[in-house]
């Protein structure tokens, strides 16, 4: 199942980068990428704050 995921989520930044408008869509770009990874650490960290405040 993950494997599927990563086939649908595979995107060419360079090639976007390439047929980019302007040069102020390289950061949209890129707070594109980063956006979700930031979103699952915050997640993951408030997980486990809940927990470790839980256990306390």
């Amino acid at each position: 199942m993950p494997n599927l995921i990563a086939l649908f989520q595979q995107i060419n930044i360079e090639e976007k980068l390439k047929k980019a408008p302007d040069s102020s869509y390289e950061i949209g770009v890129f707070i594109g990428t980063m956006l979700p990874f930031v979103i699952l650490v915050l997640i993951a960290y408030a997980i486990y704050r809940y927990n470790k405040k839980k256990l306390d």
